[in-house]
């Protein structure tokens, strides 16, 4: 198959970025991927630093982005005659386009976590099971103060020094994706479910800017030298 054109098709709001490379290299091993997309509801972030991806952002609307998925790679199998696709999801929701897609002679390679349901491993030619999960994301104690140092908190300062331009920290849209490529960080499973949230409640250890598509984000070297581990 390495001379066939491939499309390549993530299920961004199911699968974590952490696993991006390892699904473009899925691909690349069936072919040469001339097209590779992520689709992501108006929420997503962590998918933006993936290279080699083009984001398809479906907006608001429940399903929103699965349903822009599956109209694109219908209209690739009829007009741009694509014959193989890489479906990388964990959605049960996914074994009708497989199906669709294999009924019209398409080899359907499907890319999903452990939990991917029977439904979908029958509805794809083959599935290829990531192995590597993403690293579970660090519960916040429920007791813990809200401004108790966690490591968690240390590699949110990590990674803003690391990104710090003369001290000026790091926007805050682009804390997330890194986080997340880096630490496999989701954000949603902490209490606070969103960045904003999290810094704000901890203003011993994170200086925050108004709200705004550059808000930036700073930590505060007495707040880390201080507070309790």
């Amino acid at each position: 198959m390495t001379g066939q054109r491939i499309a390549l098709m993530v299920d961004g709001d199911n699968i974590s970025a952490v696993h991006a490379t390892k699904i473009f290299a899925q691909a690349r091993a069936l072919g040469r991927v001339d097209i590779a997309r992520v689709y992501l509801g108006a929420h997503q972030t962590e998918w933006h630093s993936a290279a080699g991806y083009r984001a398809m952002f479906a907006g608001a609307g429940k399903n929103a982005a699965d349903v822009l998925l599956c109209i694109d790679a219908i209209e690739l199998a009829l007009l741009e005659e694509i014959k193989t696709f890489v479906i990388a999801t964990s959605d049960g929701d996914f074994s009708h386009l497989g199906l669709r897609l294999r009924e019209r002679g398409l080899h359907v390679l499907g890319v999903g976590e452990k939990k991917a349901p029977q439904s979908f491993r029958l509805a794809c030619s083959a599935l290829t099971q990531l192995h590597c999960e993403p690293k579970a994301a660090q519960k916040c104690e429920v007791t813990a103060p809200p401004c108790g140092l966690t490591e968690f908190d240390r590699n949110i300062r990590s990674m803003i020094a690391a990104h710090s331009n003369g001290g000026k920290g790091i926007r805050i849209v682009d804390l997330a994706p890194k986080m997340s490529m880096a630490h496999g960080t989701r954000i949603s499973a902490y209490p606070e479910r969103s960045w904003r949230s999290y810094l704000t409640k901890r203003p011993a250890l994170f200086d925050v800017d108004p709200r705004g598509p550059d808000a930036m984000v700073r930590y505060r070297t007495a707040g880390f030298a201080t507070a309790p581990a």
